[in-house]
């Protein structure tokens, strides 16, 4: 298990934030040997909605605004001079929704994942950027997410005693899994086959390992045990 993190650097007008890179979103270029699977990033605005809870938001400040002008209202004071006096909290709602929204998209768009046939690489960090490389050979098993639609939510437990803070990993990381923090693919586009992909790298990596899962569970239609396999779980 491998981090490492660097800061970002100035790029000049034009240049990509992470023009630097060897290889997008890796710290180094692939060997000769490993081969580049699948690339994505979180889909900011699903980001916003499951990982930074804009809608609630949203419904929040809705209703206490619905309150205070119901209050306003109540005690006597005309429509238009309640609007008045609500607008105010009506500026610092929109202030609220409007910087954790733009948390969102800040995280969705200065993080790639990036699956090989050896590993799983997160580039992570808006201000310090750290770069996980989570070799499937320290996979314990793995666990997709469905959202509505075909974005989802992959994530990875790792073999003991391999552990990664929860506060390193946030908000990449399984919710409330917080004595044993699982690393998670957020958010991401066509989930379901991005599962598929790496259920089935680990599988060629490990073989003999799936095959003997396969045959402890013959009527799993490949669905393995998460000891032996990280074929993907849904949830």
């Amino acid at each position: 298990m491998k981090a490492t993190s660097h800061g970002h650097r100035h790029s000049a007008p034009g240049q990509h934030e992470h023009e630097h890179e060897p290889q997008y979103g890796l710290p180094e270029a692939l060997p000769a040997d490993e081969q580049l699977l699948w690339q994505g990033s979180p889909v900011w605005t699903t980001l916003a909605v499951r990982r930074f809870h804009v809608r609630k938001l949203v419904i929040y400040f809705a209703l206490l605004l619905a309150a205070r002008m119901a209050s306003l209202l109540s005690d006597g004071q005309a429509l238009w001079p309640a609007i008045k006096d609500s607008l105010p909290l009506l500026a610092l709602s929109a202030i609220a929704v409007g910087l954790v929204t733009l948390i969102a998209w800040f995280t969705a768009s200065t993080t790639v994942y990036t699956l090989t046939n050896r590993r799983v690489v997160m580039r992570i960090g808006i201000v310090l950027t750290i770069t996980l490389n989570l070799p499937l050979r320290r996979l314990e098993a793995a666990d997709l997410r469905a959202h509505t639609g075909t974005t989802g939510d992959v994530s990875l437990r790792l073999l003991k005693p391999d552990h990664i803070a929860y506060l390193h990993l946030w908000p990449h990381a399984r919710a409330w899994r917080l004595a044993r923090p699982e690393p998670t693919l957020l958010c991401v586009a066509d989930a379901a086959a991005v599962a598929r992909q790496l259920t089935n790298a680990w599988q060629s990596l490990n073989p003999g390992q799936a095959a003997a899962s396969a045959r402890a569970n013959p009527a799993s239609q490949g669905h393995t045990r998460p000891e032996a396999s990280p074929t993907l779980a849904t949830r």
